[in-house]
This record gives C-alpha cells, sequence and structure tokens, in this order.
C-alpha cells in the first residue's frame, strides 16, 4: 500500500510547478484528479518541448501528468461550479496556481472552500506572494530565475548571465509545495482542521540559493565571482574542482587535496601550497590542470586517480548515460500506457518505500477523459 493511497487532490494547476507537485503526489499514492477547461484542457498540453507531442498534447504535458485523471469543467459556468464544489466536499486536498484574486472571483478561496469542507488542505502557488507590487506579474521560470540573481552562478565570468538550462525554478518550488501538503495533512491530522498551503516561485528560487545568498550577506555584500577558465563556473569552491576536458571527452574533479591530486597527476604545484591560494589563484591552477589532462584519455586519468580516492568521474551525455548497467539495475526507466494503448517511456518517482519502487502505468489522460466514472463516484446522487 502506498503511504497517500485514499486521498484525493484535485488540481487546479496548469504549466509545472503545480503539476509537478501533483505527480509527486500521485507517485505516492494519492488519487490526483486535474480540473481542467473543456476542449482544450490545460494550457501546458500546448507547451512543447522540440515540438514534440503525443495524443494532442505536448510530451512536455504528459512527463508531468502521467498517472492523474482529467475532469473537465468551466469553472466561470455555475452549472460546472456546482459540479466542481461537490467534488470539493469530498477531497482531501486541491490546489491552484492562479494569479491572486482569480480564485476570489471565482468563489473559490480559502475562506469560501472551508464552508464546503473544513478538513480540506488547500494549496496555492503564486509567482511573487499573494501581496505586493509583484503578485500579480507573471511567474515564469526564466524570469524568475534572472530576477533572483541564479543566472549569475552559471557560465563563465567573461560571459553574460546564464540561467539554468531545466525550469529549476518551477521544479523546486513543485518539491517545496510537497513538503508543505504533507506537512500539512500532519497537521490536520491533530487538529482535524483545514490547512492553507502557500508557497512562491521566488521564495523558492531563492531558497535553493541559501549558501550563495547567506555568503554575500555575511561578506560585506560581495558578489559571486564565476571562474573564468572553461569547466568550472562556481563561485564558491577551489581549484581544482570543475570539468577537464581528456584526450577523448571530458571528466569531472569534485573537491579534493590539490597537490595530493598534482603529485598523482606528474605535476608540481609546490606554488600552491598554501591552501587560499587554491580559491584566489583558482583559473591559474586550473588552466595547468586543463593542460596536463589533455595529454591522456578520460580513461585512463579515472583508472589513476580513482585508485587513490579521488572524486572524480567521466561526463556523459543522454546517450552515454542510457548505456549505463545502474539505469537497468536501479530500474530508472518506466513505461506508461494510455487509454488508448499508446506507450511512453519515461522516468519514474525516486522514492523507495520499504524496498518497494513507487510506479504507475497509467499514463496523462485526455482532458475529461474521467468526467463519467468521476461524476458517477463522487456527484451522482445516491
Amino acid at each position: 500500500m502506498k503511504p497517500l493511497e485514499g486521498l484525493v487532490v484535485l488540481e487546479f494547476c496548469q504549466f509545472l510547478a503545480g503539476p509537478s507537485a501533483g505527480l509527486k503526489l500521485a507517485d505516492l499514492g494519492a488519487r490526483v484528479i486535474k480540473i481542467e477547461r473543456p476542449i482544450k484542457g490545460e494550457a501546458c498540453r500546448q507547451l512543447s518541448i522540440k515540438d514534440l507531442f503525443v495524443d494532442d498534447s505536448s510530451l512536455l504535458f504528459h512527463t508531468i501528468n502521467r498517472n492523474k485523471e482529467s475532469f473537465a469543467a468551466d469553472l466561470k459556468n455555475a452549472e460546472d461550479l456546482i459540479l466542481v464544489k461537490k467534488l470539493i466536499a469530498k477531497a482531501d486536498i486541491m490546489t491552484h496556481n492562479f494569479r491572486p484574486g482569480v480564485m476570489d472571483k471565482i468563489g473559490l478561496t480559502f475562506a469560501d472552500v472551508l464552508t464546503i469542507n473544513s478538513k480540506i488542505i488547500y494549496g496555492t502557488i503564486t509567482g511573487y506572494g499573494e501581496k505586493g507590487p509583484w503578485a500579480k506579474k507573471p511567474g515564469q521560470d526564466l524570469l524568475l530565475q534572472s530576477l533572483s540573481g541564479l543566472s549569475w552562478l552559471s557560465g563563465r565570468k567573461s560571459q553574460e548571465p546564464v540561467p539554468f538550462g531545466l525550469a529549476v525554478a518551477d521544479l523546486t518550488c513543485g518539491n517545496h509545495f510537497v513538503q508543505g501538503i504533507l506537512a500539512a495533512l500532519l497537521k490536520r491530522a491533530k487538529t482535524g482542521k483545514g490547512v492553507q498551503v502557500e508557497v512562491s516561485l521566488l521564495e523558492s528560487v531563492l531558497d535553493i540559493q541559501f549558501e550563495a545568498i547567506t555568503s554575500f550577506l555575511n561578506d560585506g555584500g560581495q558578489l559571486p565571482e564565476r571562474g573564468d577558465v572553461k569547466g568550472s563556473a562556481h563561485a564558491f569552491l577551489s581549484a581544482p574542482y570543475g570539468v577537464y576536458q581528456t584526450q577523448d571527452g571530458y571528466i569531472s574533479l569534485a573537491m579534493g587535496d590539490l597537490l595530493f591530486i598534482g603529485n598523482h597527476l606528474g605535476l608540481d604545484l609546490k606554488n600552491y601550497a598554501d591552501k587560499q591560494l587554491w580559491f584566489s589563484q583558482r583559473d591559474e591552477i586550473r588552466n595547468i590542470l586543463s593542460e596536463k589532462l589533455l595529454t591522456q584519455t578520460a580513461d585512463y586519468w579515472l583508472d589513476l586517480l580513482q585508485k587513490q580516492g579521488v572524486w572524480c568521474g567521466k561526463v556523459l551525455d543522454y546517450n552515454d548515460l542510457n548505456d549505463q548497467s545502474f539505469v537497468k539495475d536501479l530500474n530508472l526507466k518506466q513505461t506508461v500506457k494510455n487509454k488508448s494503448g499508446k506507450t511512453l517511456v519515461t522516468t519514474r518517482c525516486p522514492i523507495q518505500l520499504d524496498g518497494t519502487i513507487l510506479t504507475s502505468s497509467k499514463a496523462a489522460p485526455k482532458v475529461g477523459e474521467d468526467n463519467s466514472s468521476i461524476h458517477e463516484q463522487f456527484i451522482k446522487s445516491r
């Protein structure tokens, strides 16, 4: 039995942050029902990556909406709203990421919903919080990476700001949202009362920078300074930390004793015996290491260094990754199938409970695919 089995989640969310949280709740056993507008459904169905679509919905939509059901309803339609309220009355959790003020107009604020279901866990995601001059601005991942300072932590010193190559603000916020919902479930178990959970993209993307921001706040306002050689942009770690090119690929060197590593590479680094130089002269040191590592293959260096306990590894692309034995050993991929019989290979939940991997073969639903069964189970008068 999965830990959240028996719990019903109504997901009014769209795009990435909220639906990614719903995916995790579903993988943990909750029954997640997406409330979508009729016909077109959730907006993410048309937001594609590499112009890839499955069943008229984007592959992006499918990646974060597997293992869910879909109930089509127009929240501006009085009859549909009555049906939705009947669902709310029987739900455990409802989530939304509408801009502040939208639920007020619909009549589904936390206070409104408490009159329908006094034990509801009511979760909201915003871009910048519910109040203040930023409250109604668009909460989009790139915009949040940009204004939060995150884009100054990638790339090299001589480069422009470089945003992270994933929707890191959205996905981090989704993880924080799940943490809050799980904590709210525990609180409700103790109090018997509904709980409101609120997170914002801004607060989430700042939270993951707690090391960098704390350094700034306690170091006289010194801005992070990226390295300016290929292979490492990290503003806070000393040499040898970084990625280095070899004759046939790249390897990464994590934190380690520079002199010890230099000795096994056949380098005389006694001029850098003072550990403070490992940071202040990191670009110079990395250039010395780069020249040496280019003289042999990746496997040659890894065999040499790993035998000495040096933290290092090969830099893989997705083709290389897919060929690794641990992908099969750890069952890192799963196949999901929709009601039409079409299949899709994707990742799985990373959590194991009592030695059991959490998987599900259910693909993302079509718009309103489950209206009939949900109506029969939750809404129809008995």
